[in-house]
């Protein structure tokens, strides 16, 4: 494999999940070192594969710091920022199960979990965590549209792990706040500005606004690599437009009329007003958010 298939892959979305992104850049510029191929070519290509994850960008400045092109060296830093995302979500994953209240019914998007890190992962992770210590917990995940992350993969790690769930529609989420079935909001981060604004997957703006209005806590898990202190507020962060046959076809399937305009940003941005906690590896922190 070259590294232009990882950046394919990242750019198609083989590969997602903002830690997962990072780890695979990383591994990609050791594929690079080992062929002999310019590491400056290829760390802008990887670089270019996705534009919101600010992990990507985070790998690859570490990759680039050790200013050598000897592959071995490259390959052991790799496996370095893979080791260290798990031990960081392990240590999300314990911080985060102190802010599951016992028996609760927790709503969260995307994916999250070992699919989108190195292991155990990061909203995911504070669910498996919380689930180890109170069995009695359920989960509400959301299909996630266009790509339904959450329907594909949450469901099937949900599955493997014996955590009570249900899947739902995402339009059917404020409903159910409504109602009274959710007690907390978790959702994961591909960039986080200094300010405590948050970019994740489209729709988790909409669960923010819902779950204030109806007083649900909403939490915020991430690594602090997602943390971009160069940007000061979410409008700063650059946001993905991706195709819209994501909309209008489903496994390839048209679902929509031929020609259908579409508008298809792959992430929102919720602002930090609307965040109860953000929780790292380094801890809990609360609002007024200041990194």
């Amino acid at each position: 494999m070259e590294w232009t298939s990882v950046a394919e892959a990242i750019r198609n979305m083989v590969v997602r999940g903002a830690p997962a992104i990072g780890v695979t850049a990383a591994y990609g510029m050791a594929l690079a070192a080992q062929a002999g191929d310019d590491l400056i070519v290829a760390a802008s290509g990887l670089r270019a594969s996705r534009p919101t994850a600010v992990n990507l960008f985070w790998a690859l400045d570490r990759i680039e710091a050790l200013q050598t092109t000897d592959p071995a060296v490259i390959l052991s830093e790799a496996v370095n920022i893979d080791d260290e995302d798990l031990q960081m979500n392990l240590a999300i994953g314990q911080f985060g199960a102190e802010l599951v209240p016992p028996g609760a019914r927790i709503l969260t998007i995307c994916n999250t979990g070992s699919l989108a890190t190195s292991g155990h992962g990061t909203a995911l992770g504070i669910i498996r965590s919380a689930y180890a210590l109170d069995p009695s917990i359920a989960v509400i995940s959301c299909e996630t549209r266009p790509r339904l992350q959450g329907l594909k993969l949450t469901a099937w790690e949900l599955q493997k792990d014996g955590i009570p769930f249900k899947s739902i529609s995402d339009s059917a989420a404020a409903s159910l706040m409504a109602q009274g079935r959710v007690d907390l909001v978790v959702v994961g981060a591909d960039r986080i500005a200094s300010n405590g604004d948050t970019a994740n997957k489209i729709g988790t703006y909409s669960l923010a606004i819902a779950a204030k209005y109806h007083g649900i806590p909403f939490v915020v898990a991430a690594p602090s690599s997602t943390i971009d202190l160069e940007v000061t507020r979410g409008n700063q962060i650059p946001i993905e437009e991706r195709e819209g046959s994501e909309i209008t076809h489903l496994d390839g399937i048209a679902i929509a009329p031929a020609g259908c305009p579409t508008w298809n940003p792959g992430f929102d941005i919720t602002p930090s007003g609307l965040i109860s906690a953000i929780v790292t590896e380094q801890g809990i922190y609360n609002p007024p958010f200041g990194f």
